[in-house]
């Protein structure tokens, strides 16, 4: 299949088929990516268990990889736009090898804020430049690519907790290490999207190399409104994600007594379900609209949400697939919308939100870990559940109903 790039300053984009191969690769290198970051997490109760920190200490080790994996990313996104870099996937996920090997080998609290950082680090690497990459394989179908793109990272974040909970449980914090082979297969099937992503770059095949930059028909005031709008949804999804991810584990043991074991399974539903509902996303959002997928995908969680605390432990996991499901297209729908609006900086668009993703996230982790440290888990798990009830304020988005795919060729 012989794509046609028509490069556009700061926005990449196809005008022929959708490069499904080259999709499905940066997606299953998100998976790896997101399946080693997510050990972090995951290795919290055996932090506590084996080092005796407190929650408040847990809350800044995700705080500190939280920023870490966002402070940069709108700097690299916005050097991207101008300068495109292929090869900067490899070099983020290198980062993150270097600070996994580093992890598995460290016990002292600083020695670990240093290593958690040093794999944040190479995650701003990776997010900005990939969701390039997915955008230019798109074909036009945005929200189907970002949703293919974005159904990796979540299937990696449910699937770490679970490979931690058959191999890092049993054999201690040094089988981390073992997680350094998906490492190094993300490296070398990057060093291949490069290679593709650089003779797009490169191609003779651009005519409208010198036309102008794409631009969004919506006055300056109103694609302003809207971003403050999508950042408000970042905020209530990623502050309720961030206590699920880091304390819903505490929360089945202190409330049901069960085993740390059986915590990561019940951990590992909702975010297989997380990564499921992602997908679906994409392909309700290209054909209805983002407005109504973000809107339908926050504020309808609320619901579950809100009645989860007060639940039996069947209805409890019951309750936290459902909410996953539902929750989990909103950001694919956000990340789109955005460059919609901003259509001639992708790049830093990206940035930004992927940067707020994950800076929300850890402040929204260390929130809730000094809470719980003066309250309760189940009082957190009680407050959160008011937090997708924002989600009504997308019925103000303006309606940017998603162009048709391109078909044409050159």
């Amino acid at each position: 299949m012989r794509q046609l790039l028509d490069k556009l300053k700061g926005h990449p984009t196809l005008r022929a088929e959708t490069a499904y191969p080259i999709l499905f690769t940066i997606g299953f290198c998100h998976l790896l990516n997101d399946m080693i970051q997510s050990v972090i997490p995951a290795m919290y109760p055996i932090f506590r268990e084996s080092f005796g920190f407190t929650f408040a200490q847990i809350g800044i080790i995700t705080l500190v990889f939280q920023i870490t994996s966002s402070i940069f990313q709108p700097f690299v996104g916005l050097y991207a736009d101008r300068h495109p870099q292929p090869y900067s996937l490899s070099l983020g996920m290198c980062l993150s090898l270097a600070g996994l090997v580093a992890l598995a080998f460290t016990s002292a609290y600083g020695a670990i804020l240093l290593t958690v950082a040093l794999i944040g680090g190479g995650s701003s690497v990776f997010h900005p430049e990939a969701s390039r990459v997915a955008q230019l394989a798109s074909g036009g179908r945005k929200s189907l690519a970002q949703s293919i793109f974005q159904v990796g990272g979540n299937g990696g974040s449910a699937v770490g907790p679970l490979l931690t909970a058959l191999i890092v449980l049993p054999y201690g914090q040094h089988a981390v290490a073992w997680f350094a082979a998906a490492a190094l297969l993300a490296t070398l099937l990057l060093m291949r999207v490069g290679n593709w992503y650089s003779l797009m770059l490169t191609s003779s095949d651009t005519p409208l190399r010198n036309r102008p930059a794409p631009t969004c028909p919506l006055p300056p005031r109103a694609i302003r409104r809207a971003m403050w709008i999508l950042i408000v949804m970042i905020f209530s999804k990623y502050f309720f994600a961030s206590c699920m991810t880091s304390y819903f584990t505490f929360f089945l043991i202190d409330k049901f007594g069960i085993t740390v074991q059986q915590s990561q399974l019940c951990l590992f539903a909702y975010l297989a379900a997380f990564a499921a509902g992602t997908l679906a996303g994409g392909f309700l959002g290209d054909r209805y609209g983002r407005k109504y997928v973000i809107l339908f995908s926050i504020f309808g969680a609320a619901p579950f949400a809100l009645a989860l605390p007060y639940l039996n432990l069947f209805w409890t996991i019951v309750m936290s697939v459902l909410i996953g499901l539902i929750i989990a297209s909103a950001f694919s729908a956000i990340l789109v919308y955005a460059t919609d609006l901003k259509p001639d900086k992708v790049g830093m668009i990206s940035g930004i939100f992927f940067g707020l993703m994950f800076g929300l996230g850890g402040i929204g982790s260390a929130f809730f870990g000094w809470l719980a440290d003066h309250t309760s888990i189940d009082f957190i798990f009680r407050v959160s559940s008011f937090l997708p009830l924002l989600g009504i304020i997308a019925v103000f988005l303006p309606d940017l109903r998603p162009s048709a795919p391109s078909t044409r060729r050159s």
